[in-house]
């Protein structure tokens, strides 16, 4: 299977590393979305949105939205288990990571990373602080509760919210008022294969 994507992108990261936890062979091709690689006519024939990442499989079968990818490949693994309510759980942590954490944190990793804080969107990232916080704060409270964000054990629900969290200081959210994130992203750098976001 091949994965269109771009190493520093938290969407693109988390298929990364599931790929390393799960020890699944796969060929990684690097998407510039700066340089319009993705809006090409020929990537636009694999996936119509111009979006990474992109999963593409063996049988020419396309599948886009990294928290269906990680799902469709930790099928089977202990990261995606058979119950329907726990399956319904990750769920509902990936769509809230998807509509509540992503606008915000990643939002305003990208104005500053990736863009370098450009004067026409400062007063945008200083109002994706707030939504960002408030995101943070809902991770906090249930993580003081257990170890992982769906119970005891890691599934693709803590995948999906990684990516974009452990690097969200580079949006200008502090993660020192927030002990039990900082624990619960300890415990997943310490899991076998962890594989850490290229520099």
């Amino acid at each position: 299977m091949i994965l269109y994507g771009d190493s520093q992108s938290g969407n693109c990261y988390k298929i990364k590393l599931l790929f390393s936890l799960l020890n699944i062979e796969h060929q990684w091709v690097h998407v510039d979305i700066l340089n319009g690689d993705s809006h090409t006519p020929a990537f636009l024939q694999k996936n119509p949105t111009g979006k990474i990442p992109l999963l593409e499989l063996s049988d020419d079968q396309y599948l886009s939205e990294s928290n269906a990818i990680l799902n469709y490949l930790a099928a089977g693994s202990e990261l995606y288990p058979q119950d329907t309510f726990q399956q319904a759980l990750i769920q509902q942590w990936q769509f809230f990571e998807q509509y509540s954490h992503e606008p915000y944190i990643a939002v305003a990793r990208f104005i500053n990373k990736y863009q370098g804080m450009p004067d026409e969107r400062k007063a945008e990232f200083y109002n994706k602080q707030d939504g960002g916080h408030k995101a943070l704060h809902i991770m906090e409270q249930q993580l003081q509760t257990a170890p992982f964000l769906t119970g005891e054990q890691m599934t693709t629900a803590d995948i999906s919210l990684y990516g974009y969290t452990h690097v969200a200081d580079e949006g200008g959210f502090d993660l020192k008022k927030y002990p039990a994130i900082k624990q619960w992203l300890l415990k997943i750098e310490e899991a076998p294969d962890y594989l850490a976001m290229e520099d």
